[in-house]
């Protein structure tokens, strides 16, 4: 579990993390390697690959070529069991913790395990949690699944900790790709304040004050995917 270990040492010693999410039906192709060379002068500790409802078939390809150019490592953030890949460091096993859907509950864990096990994936259990944001996200159509309102702060911190109890080794709070608004502050506080293992935020972030909001709040691990893809100098503003 050498990439969790590395999570873990980084919240020990408070050290804030930052994914760039990279949806592999939104690359332009042609423009691969300044995307790479922009993710290489950028923070980012880690490169997630997937997304809701991905239709390409090459995301082999994709981590192939992002590798070529760039040393961090790529987990794997699947919508569905078709996204695996053996060509990255590790899985995201995401469990959306938030809905009532079986299939994202448990049903396609069960299909994915097959696949999985013909790779060298390191597997990390993720409670994903959905937000409200004010628009609805792909994730939600997908999902088939209601996001948690801002109103009942509890009520979120309640199933961040009953994924934490049940063996989820990560929560990720989720406001959704192209959200509206980010996961509320309070929210980011709140749950991190009541749970021991490492905190993920992502969705509706677009601009560097509010991937530091989230740090401040108490997010240990930052996802930036939208305002990177609109604009790749995201970085360099």
């Amino acid at each position: 579990m050498e990439l969790y270990r590395q999570i873990i040492s980084a919240k020990s010693a408070k050290r804030k993390l930052l994914a760039v999410l990279l949806d592999p039906d939104k690359i332009v192709w042609d423009s691969i390697d300044m995307l790479v060379s922009k993710i290489n002068e950028s923070p980012a500790t880690h490169i997630f690959v997937g997304g809701s409802l991905v239709h390409t078939n090459r995301i082999d390809e994709l981590i192939l070529k992002i590798k070529q150019g760039c040393n961090l490592p790529v987990l794997l953030f699947p919508g569905n069991p078709s996204q695996i890949s053996d060509k990255a460091d590790g899985i995201l096993f995401l469990s959306l913790i938030s809905g009532r859907n079986p299939d994202y509950l448990i049903e396609h864990q069960v299909n994915a395990v097959s696949a999985i096990k013909k790779t060298n994936l390191e597997v990390i259990p993720t409670g994903y949690i959905l937000i409200a944001s004010g628009s609805e996200t792909a994730v939600s159509k997908v999902s088939k699944t209601k996001p948690l309102s801002n109103d009942n702060v509890e009520h979120i911190v309640h199933t961040a900790q009953a994924g934490e109890m049940l063996g989820k080794k990560l929560i990720y709070l989720e406001a959704g790709s192209g959200a509206q608004n980010p996961v509320a502050l309070e929210i980011i506080s709140k749950v991190s304040q009541n749970i021991a293992i490492p905190l993920i935020v992502g969705g509706g972030i677009k601009s560097r004050q509010g991937i530091q909001n989230a740090y401040d709040s108490g997010a240990d691990l930052v996802v930036i995917g939208t305002a990177f893809e609109n604009d790749i100098h995201f970085f360099n503003s």
